[in-house]
Parts: structure tokens; C-alpha cells; sequence
């Protein structure tokens, strides 16, 4: 297969003609990666255009899907870059809560690092609180590590209504993923201003109905991600996923640490994979320890909000799209999550949005 490199590409574009034989100016291009015959590319197209130039995006995606070497090709919009705000207005765009104002409360949830089961966590978090009768939304914020498809069993695009994406409807969700507009197995190779672009969008660019509870499904860590939410959104709270081990507990002391210096509520920790029953003898052994999430907690002053088991089906059910809090609510781990998220509603009963400080990222 030949290889393809961004010269390449950046040519295709030039080149490139409409079914009305117009092209695209260089300056639109905001940006184009390449990596392993994966193409991906950004075009500066202000919000009210960006219905009309769908068209012209798909025809450009399937041209460069045509390039030899090309194994697949992306084409998003990004919003043209805004003139450095003066003083005055950059503090009034500083001020959290300028988005998803229709959201009732917005819960992250949040570890420490990969691995832990969060995004497992958020997404049967999620389905939970549904069943209880909330209006529940789910953003994955995890750009370049999108799951949410799969777990929610959600294939194809989203459909539009004007200029703007229609949350994808599951298991009595409202639902948006970078992955619902991209190959399943295409590679974000993004630097950081294009990751932050891409999750401004999925805020601001898709048609969010009034919501009782968005939980955001973060990405591990404590970076650009999780400072910009801070910044512009009102968050009640964060949730945070850990297993029992020491190694996971250090670094969920880190995100509860960065949480706090950025002044968003601690709801609790969530101690997953806590043990393991043996399905044949039902003998208990406690893989990663047992009881180091609930520990912390109480050491470090916050809510423990339950333990989830290490079981078989929470696994089969996710790599199904069928989440065991909808598909097997009265199981052991429908329960457990059911519990976890009786606790946070009952956090969110009690809290407020926290307002964090002006944040300003370089």
C-alpha cells in the first residue's frame, strides 16, 4: 500500500472541486493529520454555514477516502479562530456556566488513570439515574479513547436538525460521541487545541434538550480536558472511579486533589473491580485488594458511594452495548450501580454548581 503523508493530502485539497466546480481555499484548512494511512482533517466553517457545507464536507471525505493509501479519511468543521479577546471581554468568557445552561445538574466522572472501569461506571451511572425517573444526558469527553458507541450498542451517524447534531437516543439516554462521528477504528492523531475544539463542539453543536443530569465520561488524567470543563461549565460535582489497589488509589488522590484546587464538589469515590466471586464454587477473592476506595474516602473526607463487583457480565453487557443497569437491573451489578447512583442523586439533592476560578489556558 503506498504510503500518504500530509503534501499529499494538503494537494488532494487544493484540487479538489464540487459538483459546482468550487474549491476549497487554503485558508480554510485548519488543519490535516496523517498517521498509517489514517487521514484526518479540519475545516474553519462559521457556525451558520456549517449546514450548507455539509455537502461539500462528505464529497471532500470520500475523495481523500479514494487516495491511495488512504485506509480512512475524516473531514470535521472547527469554528474559525476568534480575534485575542481585550481584557474585559476574555474575563466575561472566563466565567463558568456559559454552557449547557439547559442542564439541570453536570456530573464528571472522572479517575485518576486509564484502566479503572470509569467509562464503564459513567455510562451504567448514567443508565441508572435514567431509570429513576431523570431526564439523563451522556457526553464522552474522552476524545482520543471514544467507547460510548460500543457500550451503548449505537452505530451510524447522527442525524441533523439545522446546523446542529442530534443526541443519539439509547436505553433511555440522550447521548453524543466523537466516536458517533468517526470511524470506529480511526486514530485522533490531535494535538491539544484540536482535542478542546472537537469537545467544544459536542457541547455547543448538538441539539441538548432540557436534562436533569449530564454525566460527562472524562478522560483519565488531570489535563487540558478536565481544567476546560472546569472552566466553562457549572459543575455539581465529580465522581471518581477507582479500583482497590494502592497504585489506582494514588492516582485517584491526584484527581481529587486537582478537582479541589479547581473548587468542583467532591460527590464520592466508586470502588470497582472490588472483588470476584468464583461463578462455579463461589469462592471470593479480592483481586486488587478490597475495601482501599472506601478507605480513602474517609481519610481524605468524602463520600464513598459503593463498590462494584469484578463480574463477567458487567463485561459481556458492555462489549454487547447492552448496560447491565438496563439490561439486568435486579443482577448483582444492576444493583451495585443502581446503589451508586441513588447515592450520587441523593449528593446532587444536597449540592449546588460550584463556580471554580477563572482558569485561563495557554
Amino acid at each position: 500500500m503506498a504510503a500518504i503523508d500530509e503534501t499529499a493530502v494538503r494537494a488532494r485539497i487544493g484540487a479538489f472541486r464540487t459538483a459546482e466546480g468550487a474549491g476549497i481555499p487554503a485558508g480554510m484548512v485548519d488543519s490535516v493529520a496523517t498517521r498509517e494511512g489514517l487521514v484526518q482533517v479540519a475545516l474553519m466553517v462559521a457556525k451558520a454555514d456549517a449546514a450548507r457545507q455539509e455537502p461539500m464536507r462528505r464529497a471532500l471525505e470520500a475523495d481523500l477516502a479514494a487516495m491511495p493509501g488512504v485506509r480512512n479519511a475524516t473531514v470535521m468543521f472547527t469554528a474559525p479562530r476568534a480575534a485575542a479577546p481585550q481584557p474585559q471581554a476574555q474575563a466575561q468568557a472566563q466565567e463558568p456556566g456559559t454552557l449547557l445552561g439547559q442542564v439541570g445538574s453536570i456530573v464528571a466522572v472522572a479517575s485518576g488513570k486509564g484502566g479503572v472501569g470509569k467509562s464503564t461506571v459513567a455510562v451504567n451511572l448514567a443508565v441508572a439515574l435514567a431509570r429513576q425517573g431523570k431526564r439523563v444526558g451522556l457526553l464522552d469527553a474522552d476524545i482520543y479513547g471514544p467507547s460510548l458507541p460500543r457500550m451503548l450498542g449505537t452505530k451510524g451517524k447522527p442525524e441533523m436538525a439545522g446546523n446542529k447534531l442530534v443526541p443519539i437516543e439509547a436505553w433511555g439516554l440522550k447521548a453524543i460521541s466523537i466516536g458517533h462521528v468517526v470511524e470506529e477504528e480511526t486514530a485522533m492523531v490531535w494535538r491539544g487545541p484540536m482535542v478542546l475544539n472537537a469537545l467544544t463542539q459536542l457541547m455547543t453543536q448538538v441539539a441538548w434538550p432540557e436534562l436533569d443530569v449530564m454525566v460527562l465520561d472524562l478522560p483519565p488524567g488531570t489535563g487540558d480536558v478536565q481544567l476546560t470543563l472546569a472552566q466553562r461549565l457549572k459543575l455539581a460535582g465529580a465522581v471518581i472511579v477507582s479500583t482497590p489497589q494502592d497504585i489506582s488509589l494514588l492516582d485517584a488522590r491526584r484527581g481529587i486533589s486537582m478537582f479541589r484546587q479547581v473548587r468542583v464538589p467532591i460527590l464520592g469515590v466508586v470502588e470497582n473491580m472490588s472483588f470476584f466471586c468464583c461463578p462455579n464454587c463461589g469462592t471470593r477473592t479480592d483481586i486488587f485488594g478490597h475495601g482501599g476506595a472506601e478507605a480513602e474516602a474517609q481519610r481524605l473526607g468524602v463520600p464513598f458511594l459503593g463498590a462494584v463487583p469484578l463480574l463477567a457480565p458487567i463485561r459481556e453487557t458492555s462489549d454487547a452495548g447492552t448496560p447491565i443497569a438496563a439490561s439486568a437491573p435486579e443482577s448483582e451489578a444492576g444493583r451495585a450501580f443502581a446503589a451508586v447512583a441513588t447515592a450520587v442523586a441523593a449528593g446532587l439533592d444536597g449540592a449546588g454548581p460550584a463556580r471554580g476560578p477563572r482558569i485561563v489556558i495557554e
